[in-house]
């Protein structure tokens, strides 16, 4: 359902927004064929991992590595990209969790 520009509703708002991220490169093949090709992933394993917050976490370092990208999502989704860049960080494992 689209409210105000998000797509998707989470328990936690970073994967909320990990998630609008993906249904929005999912949307456009000139957006989808570059990510498939990037990740060398198929639609099946996109469909598999939209539940994994690691693969939530690389949706976003996609879309955050490239400004141009970024922004554009930013406004398609009607948020800030500061907000798109701070899902990332909260999804993304940081190198102390591996001996915690």
């Amino acid at each position: 359902m689209l409210t105000k520009g998000k797509l998707h509703q989470a328990d936690d708002p970073a994967e909320g927004i990990a998630l609008d991220v993906l249904l929005w490169i999912l949307g456009d093949e000139d957006r989808l064929f570059p990510f498939l090709a990037a990740t060398g992933l198929d639609l099946e394993a996109v469909r598999a991992g939209a539940k994994d917050p690691a693969f939530l976490a690389g949706v976003l370092d996609h879309v955050a590595g490239n400004e141009p990208v970024l922004l554009a999502c930013a406004q398609a989704l009607e948020i800030k990209p500061e907000r798109i860049v701070a899902a990332w960080q909260r999804l993304s494992p940081r190198p102390d969790d591996e001996w915690a």
